[in-house]
């Protein structure tokens, strides 16, 4: 399993190709109830979890060493999570995830990603749970995005615990 070196989606017992469930990996507490969420869904359809996290670019570009230094250890952070996420998706599922790793603003790294890999046939997001929305993800994609979209979306309640995601996957 490696970072940016995705397998292809296609299932091993058939022509067709498997669901590829897609989570953007970032520090919200709901991200773990989407996760679990995908995970659960390709272990009743076959089908596979791909994780998408982003590191946003630092502030420091006048400040070159420094800056190369602040990306170099963001980037080691951001594969350790995707690895130990990736472990947690394993232990659900059995199959390893597609991971991948960019650099820039999230939304436009995703819209990116969805664009460029045919695979992905659906984006798994979770809603905030606190009193100013479901996120700013969210907003964008259903906002903005939604009709220019060529997958669907699945937005799952960020309050769910294991045994509601069980009864609904």
């Amino acid at each position: 399993m490696s970072i940016d070196d995705p397998t292809p989606g296609v299932s091993p017992a058939a022509d067709c190709p498997t669901r590829i469930f897609l989570v953007v990996v970032d520090e919200t507490e709901e991200m773990t109830v989407a996760l679990h969420y995908a995970a659960r869904r390709a272990r009743s359809t076959g089908g596979r979890v791909a994780l998408l996290h982003c590191i946003e670019p630092g502030d420091f570009q006048h400040w070159a060493a420094v800056e190369d230094l602040m990306r170099q250890e963001r980037r080691e952070e951001a594969e350790q999570l995707l690895q130990r996420l990736a472990r947690d998706v394993v232990d659900i599922c059995g199959s390893p995830p597609a991971l991948y790793l960019r650099e820039g603003d999230t939304r436009d790294e995703l819209l990116a990603l969805i664009a460029e890999e045919p695979s992905i046939s659906i984006l798994v997001l979770a809603a905030g749970t606190g009193t100013a929305g479901p996120g700013p993800l969210i907003t964008y994609i259903v906002g903005k995005m939604s009709g220019t979209l060529r997958i669907p979306i699945t937005i799952v309640p960020g309050s769910l615990n294991d045994l509601q995601l069980d009864a609904i996957t």
